[in-house]
């Protein structure tokens, strides 16, 4: 189990000022972490345009606050931001971004990014592994319209309410989930199968890791890691909202067992190396 926050990145050199000072990118997770995916908390200044193409790799991008559109190159159309809008693109969408107001967007990449990565003249990515194999094009989901659609559900024994926004049959390579938890809830989980990623958004609590006894305190711009040796307690002091990644990706249909456990859904990613 290891716990990142913004601090911690920017003492590591791992959060990176673009555009002249317009935009950030904290590397929160990279190739080095060995979960099967990585993952950067970005932020993007009004009047910002970018033309990207990830030819290499799949990304999901979940917008956390700010306004702007996306666009799909080959066909024309337009998707406006806002706030649990999640777009994905693959390696047959060329797309172009535009920020109206300053866009805070989370974006999970597989394969992982080394982290150190800059965009070539199509707005691509260097290979930096295997990708996903599908035929599937670019798509748009929200929190709005799967709630609409009835497709939240609740886990953790109660604990918690999770939308899971990218399933296994999304082919993506991993799976990302909106979770809420309700102020004074509490769960132990124990991911036997799984690497996770759960990135705060906003509201405060604690993880404690129940192997060692050590508690890390949970705020927006905290991001705790954990896989199959990681017996884990989560306890929410306010309303926590937070981003889950999963890998492998879930079905989406499974529940966690007595021991917090939720089944096998594919091959366990190493995780971090270990001295």
């Amino acid at each position: 189990m290891f716990v990142r926050t913004l601090q911690s990145l920017e003492a590591d050199g791992k959060v990176k000022i673009l555009g002249g000072g317009k935009a950030r990118a904290a590397r929160y997770v990279t190739a080095a972490d060995g979960m099967g995916f990585s993952l950067s908390d970005n932020i993007i200044g009004a009047g910002m345009e970018f033309p990207l193409w990830y030819k290499h790799h799949w990304e999901a991008n979940y917008v956390v606050s700010g306004g702007g559109t996306v666009t799909e190159v080959a066909t024309g159309k337009t998707w406006d931001f806002a706030p649990g809008m999640l777009y994905t693109v693959g390696p047959n969408d060329r797309h172009v971004i535009r920020a109206s107001s300053e866009l805070r967007i989370v974006s999970i990449f597989c394969p992982a990014l080394a982290g150190d990565e800059t965009h070539d003249p199509d707005g691509a990515y260097p290979a930096t592994g295997p990708v996903p194999q599908t035929k599937r094009t670019m798509f748009v989901k929200t929190v709005e319209g799967m709630r609409e659609d009835g497709l939240e559900k609740v886990v953790a024994g109660g604990s918690a309410r999770t939308l899971r926004m990218l399933l296994k049959a999304d082919e993506t390579g991993f799976t990302l989930s909106d979770v809420s938890l309700a102020a004074s809830n509490r769960n132990v989980l124990w991911y036997k199968h799984h690497w996770e990623t759960n990135h705060i958004l906003s509201g405060k609590g604690t993880v404690t890791d129940l192997s060692s006894g050590e508690v890390w305190p949970l705020e927006d711009g905290t991001a705790y890691n954990v896989g199959p040796e990681d017996r884990h307690s989560m306890h929410a002091e306010t309303e926590l909202h937070l981003l889950s990644v999963f890998c492998p990706a879930l079905a989406g249909d499974e529940q966690h067992d007595e021991a917090g456990t939720i089944p096998a859904s594919g091959p366990t990613p190493p995780g971090p190396l270990r001295s």
